[in-house]
Order: C-alpha cells, then structure tokens, then sequence
C-alpha cells in the first residue's frame, strides 16, 4: 500500500459534508516503488535526509507542490527517505541532499531519470514541471493581499499623501529574508487595513530599480517610514515581529491597534466626554441633559470637524446619551451584547463575515459604550426589553 502525506481541507455545514479537496506527496519505500514508478505517469521523485537543513527547507514548498499536480494530471509528486530506504536511492546516484529527479511516463528505470535543475520552491519546481509536460498548476485562489504594491507609477501618490503614515518594505523576490519576512508582514497590512491615515505597502525593488535607487536600498529586505506631512523617511529599525511593527505604527501615527487586529480599550475615547460623564455620577438624574452637554463639551473641545476621528467619537457619545434616555437603563448592557455578537464573540459568527471597517466601528462604539458603563450609567435595572441596536 502506498504510503501517503495527505493534505485534506474540508468544509461542512451543519455538520454536512460539503466539500473536500485532496491531494498528496507520496512516499516512496523499498516494498511499494514499483507500484509508484510503473509508467503510467510522470513521476518527480525527491531523495532527502531527515537530517539535512536544506531538505527541511524545502519540505512546505514541496508539499505545496503536492497540492498542484495529482496523477489525474498524468503527474505523481513523490519522495523518498534516502537513509531508511538506501537500497532505493542508491540506484539513483544519490549523492547530495536534496536531490530530485524526473522519472518520464512510460519509463522505470532508474538511468531514465533526469536530473531536474529548477529553483527549489513549489513556483520553481512547479513552472519546470508545466514547461515540461504542458500541465498547469492548479493553485487556489489567494485572498487579496491588504499590503500594497507599489510601482513607479503609483508610489508617489500614495506614499508621499500627506495624510497618509506608509511604512513601505523594499524586497526582492529571491530573498530568503523576504519570505519569512512576508507573512508577519502580512498580518501587519490586516492590523491596519481599516485606518485610513496609514499605509502598510512593498515594492519590488528589483523590478523598480528606480525606486530602490531613489531611496538607497542596498540590500533586502529594507524597511522605511514615510510620515504624514512634510516628513522625510527614516529607516524602520525596529523588531520584524508582529507586535514590534504594530507598536511602532501605533507610535508614529497616533493609532490604538492591538496586534490581533483589535482596537485598545482607550480607541475612540475622549478626555474631555469622559470627564463630562464623570461629573454626572451621584446625580439624581445623571442623564438629565447629558446629551446637550456633551455635545457643548464637544463642541468646546473643538471636535466639530468633519470626519474627522474625534468628532465621529463625539457623536457616539452623544447618540448613547440619547439612547440610554429612550430605552433605559438595560440598554447598555443589551447593546454592548449585541456588538460582542457582531464581532464574532458572542457565539453568532459575525466577526468572519463583516468589513475590517464595520470591526473597527463596532469596536469604537463598545468602547465609548463602556466608558457610560465605567461612569455608572445603566445601573439599576433592565429599563425596555428587546433593544435593536443601530448599525
């Protein structure tokens, strides 16, 4: 029985079986070769060493190459065990790890296969495989990336806006740095795809030499921050984790995410309301006028501009005044439950479908909410049942 590292993803719903996509990397042993390589296909065969570095360097991008070719495609993407299977590999001339060969349909022989001289990635290994035999790689489809690319047509306009905060990476395809660089950074573009004052962005730098050149990057990857205003870049010299990055961009740009991709308890507070809902406490009717007075403090505070972050802050506060007043006191704790839902924590799954921008609000308005529920406001019973927040 041929052995097999299977790669299965699957959905249900409802517990159902809906689909499932499979596709795998054979191994190859002694007792099951001939029943592998038996010239009905194509066989592309790797020798490793569980030892060797390189070998387990290659090991995901060769299990992602699993996934794109399948002996439907007349292909069988294999791999043996060099060491346990020796007997195996010797035939093979063997004699550095890893080493792969192609074993052409209809040949099984070991003097028949070639020595394949391709990049050792599953783009690589994947492009001399379809130049070979006509055959393309079936690749899912890859998600929108939330970091920009930038070319020499775009970069300017994007990067030098004045309102905007761009910390830009400057790779090259070929560096290893780069790739394991790219799914931190990543993450970094989801953490801040919903502020609108900041850019998280790469370029090419190989393809756009000019920009490489006009902002001297000598080696890769190079990260640089380009502030919003007049600013000149400055090399980002900080960590390449996750949280390093995050903090940073906190920093620069005045922002409050968190490197999950959710907002500080402080995010869309105001001082100034805050203090207007502290004086309240003690009141016999602290909701009595509320909503007048913080829009004055509001207005006072100068948070009239519009669309600007404070001001829309400010016009949650007021809408929770007024609501509290017309539902009562359960609204609070209602409509914070709802938006918990919203947000995916509340059981109801809302977080995986809604926009990184909608999160952002939601979290916002828990926030400002909380800060009535910090004050005192809400307490002393349920107040009207069946409150429907407003989106």
């Amino acid at each position: 029985m041929v052995g097999r590292s299977i790669f299965t993803r699957c959905s249900f719903a409802l517990a159902t079986f809906s689909a499932c996509i499979q596709a795998e990397v054979v191994d190859v042993t002694g007792q099951n070769f001939e029943s592998v390589v038996d010239g009905s296909a194509n066989v592309l065969l790797e020798f490793y060493a569980p030892w060797c570095g390189h070998c387990k360097k290659l090991a995901p991008e060769y299990e992602e190459l699993g996934k794109q070719f399948s002996k439907d495609d007349g292909i069988v993407i294999a791999k043996v065990d060099a060491v346990a299977h020796k007997d195996t590999a010797v035939p093979f001339d063997v004699t550095a790890f890893p080493t792969i060969k192609w074993m052409p349909k209809g040949k099984t022989a070991p003097s028949d296969a070639e020595m394949v001289n391709a990049p050792r990635s599953a783009d690589g290994l994947g492009k001399w495989i379809t130049d070979k035999t006509g055959v393309q790689a079936r690749k899912p489809a890859e998600a929108p990336s939330a970091v920009l690319d930038l070319t020499l047509e775009t970069f300017d306009s994007i990067v030098m806006d004045p309102t905007k905060h761009a910390l830009v990476e400057f790779y090259a395809p070929w560096c290893g740095h780069c790739k394991s660089l790219a799914p931190v950074y990543e993450k970094l573009g989801k953490v801040f795809q919903a502020e609108t004052s900041v850019v998280v962005a790469k370029v090419d730098a190989v393809e756009e030499k000019d920009l490489g050149g006009r902002f001297g990057v000598t080696g890769f990857p190079t990260l640089k921050y380009f502030p919003a205003g007049d600013g000149e870049a400055e090399a980002y010299g900080g960590g390449r984790d996750l949280k390093s990055f995050v903090e940073f961009l906190n920093d620069k740009a005045g922002t409050s995410r968190t490197p999950d991709g959710g907002l500080a308890g402080s995010a869309g507070r105001l001082e100034v309301l805050d203090a207007v809902l502290a004086s309240r406490s003690g009141l016999a009717d602290p909701l009595a006028g509320l909503k007048a007075s913080l829009e004055e403090a509001a207005a006072k505070a100068g948070y009239g501009e519009e669309g600007s972050d404070a001001a829309a802050s400010a016009g949650h506060y007021a809408r929770a005044a007024q609501k509290l007043s017309e539902k009562g006191n359960g609204y609070l704790a209602k409509e914070l439950k709802r938006l918990e839902g919203l947000l995916g924590g509340g059981g109801g799954g809302g977080g995986a479908t809604i926009s990184a921008q909608k999160r952002t609000l939601f979290m916002v308005r828990s926030n400002i909410l909380r800060a009535f529920k910090e004050f005192g406001f809400g307490e002393g019973g349920e107040g009207e049942t069946g409150v429907q927040g407003e989106l």
